[in-house]
């Protein structure tokens, strides 16, 4: 499949998975556009980081930082809580599937496998946090050194 085709797909893949997960968690309607572009966005950069050889869970972190200060500028100009588009901002790389294969692993008695795979969700669980814990920091350092307007 040609890298255009495949870049595509993911972004549209994480644009329609956001938005159905943000009408399934009774999102505003008037975020849902703005929740997928965001996580597309933010997955389109962790894509293009892993395809250009940085390893995956920065790759991630990068992804999440981005997610983490778009989505609070955005929570910011539409008057929403940031909570709404921080959390559609990770949709695409939570790590389900990885945990899923861990506890499969593990049932099926596979101990090393199933100990492998979890440790790489959980790495993947740790850059997502880091990253959107990143970016709500910066995002504060950023808002509170700008005058507020008095009223």
């Amino acid at each position: 499949m040609p890298v255009a085709e495949q870049i595509i797909r993911a972004v549209l893949g994480a644009f329609f998975g956001t938005v159905g997960f943000a009408m399934l968690v009774h999102t505003p309607k008037r975020a849902w556009f703005v929740s997928g572009l965001i996580a597309s966005l933010s997955y389109l950069l962790y894509w293009l980081l892993t395809w250009l050889g940085l390893p995956d869970p920065m790759a991630i972190f990068i992804g999440s930082l981005f997610g983490s200060l778009a989505g609070l500028l955005s929570a910011r100009q539409m008057k929403i809580i940031g909570t709404v588009f921080l959390m559609s901002a990770v949709v695409p790389v939570v790590p389900g599937l990885g945990l899923y294969r861990m506890m499969a692993a593990l049932g099926q008695g596979q101990l090393a496998t199933g100990a492998k795979t979890g440790i790489q969700a959980m790495i993947t669980v740790a850059m997502i946090a880091l990253g959107l814990g990143a970016g709500a920091f910066a995002d504060r350092i950023i808002w509170s050194r700008k005058p507020h307007r008095e009223t």
